[in-house]
């Protein structure tokens, strides 16, 4: 059986000597660098291939 995931899930990774917050939640994924608020998002249907807008250029 899964755990629905109702609140965002947090977790703290480290990349190179930076360190970086993961924050997992019903909307998609966000990946910002510790201390700061904005980074990376991607909503699921971007994570799926639902949007191009995800996509890398020249890919």
């Amino acid at each position: 059986m899964t755990t629905k995931l109702d609140k965002p899930l947090r977790r703290e990774l480290e990349i190179g000597d930076k360190l970086y917050t993961l924050t997992i939640d019903g909307h998609g994924l966000k990946l910002t660098e510790k201390g700061h608020r904005k980074g990376v998002e991607l909503s699921w249907n971007e994570v799926i291939g639902g949007d191009d807008a995800a996509t890398p250029p020249g890919a």
